[in-house]
């Protein structure tokens, strides 16, 4: 029997200090697909699923996402 986790959601700061990016360079990797995209919590607050962020932490120099090509 499988245990279901729940993903949880990051917030920028805890992105930052896993990954060791600063705020703008985290940002711009969003915008050349190479890094997750955050997704909108509510009207304020955007996180990042844990899942994504170790999947990038993985191989973050070929991490390319699908939506790259935009």
């Amino acid at each position: 029997m499988q245990s279901q986790t729940s993903e949880r959601i990051l917030r920028l700061k805890t992105v930052l200090e896993r990954t060791g990016l600063c705020r703008s360079t985290l940002y711009r990797k969003m915008d050349n697909g190479t890094f997750p995209r955050n997704i909108k919590i509510s009207m304020r607050c955007a996180g990042w699923r844990e899942s994504a962020v170790a999947e990038w932490l993985k191989n973050p120099m070929f991490y390319s996402t699908d939506d790259a090509a935009r």
